[in-house]
């Protein structure tokens, strides 16, 4: 199997999805519902995220799917021999169901806990980030790199919040020392595209806890346009960095060390 040649499959089908995505939001009538009692999803979550799963199926019917909508086991993370794919078909779904363009198709491979290639295609928008391990990143097809900030106070950043609200105060602790540490915040609604508009130097620090759907692409196309991934907490010994959501870090090179220590200050309180 050419890695080149599933870069390729994998581009196709984000693209695929992003189409079916857009078609449902513009021409049907979103149908919603909640996961947990809080998480929204649309009938385009589930449509997509069958669309994507049974093409992965059907291309490499030997590889394990993680995917938020059909198969949100996260041990499956744990289990390194058998490639495994990590899939969101819809990342920023509030902002999808409420008609903002910020919303992306996220699909990742990994080998042995390792992600080797990775697509984010935000239709709405009509932009493409992409990478394989050791071949740079590219937007539509042109390479991109970080911005180079090396000042907090001179760095834009951006994070989220769960939508369970009963676990805020070290959040809030770590967005108060970071708005005052840095230039301003963004809240862009999808962990995926937050951290590739870091990859392309539209912010410079993104940091939240989430799972590996919403990052595992995205963290590849940062890391492979320079940006430097880490987390603020440490990682549990022998977990696959690479799909370890815990208080994940992505910035310029510059600005981690710097960063980590005002968010690890923060949850200490």
């Amino acid at each position: 199997m050419s890695i080149s040649d599933l870069a390729r499959f994998t581009e196709q089908l984000a693209r695929d999805a992003g189409e079916l995505i857009q078609r449902e939001r513009d021409n049907n009538t979103l149908r919603t519902d909640y996961k947990h009692q809080t998480e929204l999803v649309t009938h385009a979550d589930l449509m997509a995220d069958e669309f994507i799963t049974n093409a992965i199926r059907a291309r490499y019917p030997q590889h394990r799917i993680l995917s938020e909508e059909s198969m949100p086991d996260l041990t499956q993370a744990e289990e390194l021999d058998t490639p495994l794919w990590v899939v969101d078909p819809i990342d920023g779904t509030v902002n999808y169901a409420y008609g903002h363009p910020q919303v992306a198709v996220s699909i990742a491979y990994a080998e042995k806990g390792q992600v080797q290639a990775g697509v984010v295609h935000a239709p709405f928008a009509g932009e493409t980030f992409q990478a394989v391990r050791g071949q740079g990143a590219t937007l539509n097809g042109t390479p991109i790199s970080h911005s180079g900030a090396s000042v907090p106070r001179e760095a834009l950043f951006a994070t989220g919040f769960p939508y369970t609200k009963d676990q805020l105060e070290p959040l809030v602790n770590r967005l108060n020392a970071m708005i005052h540490q840095c230039r301003d915040l963004r809240r862009i609604g999808s962990a995926a595209l937050d951290i590739c508009w870091v990859a392309c130097g539209r912010l410079d620090i993104y940091y939240e806890t989430v799972s590996p759907w919403d990052f595992a692409a995205a963290r590849l196309i940062a890391t492979e346009a320079g940006a430097e991934a880490g987390h603020f907490s440490e990682p549990p010994a022998g977990y696959p960095v690479d799909l370890w959501g815990q208080d994940i870090l992505v910035t310029t090179p510059q600005l981690f060390s710097a960063i980590q220590q005002i968010l690890r200050q923060a949850s200490t309180g």
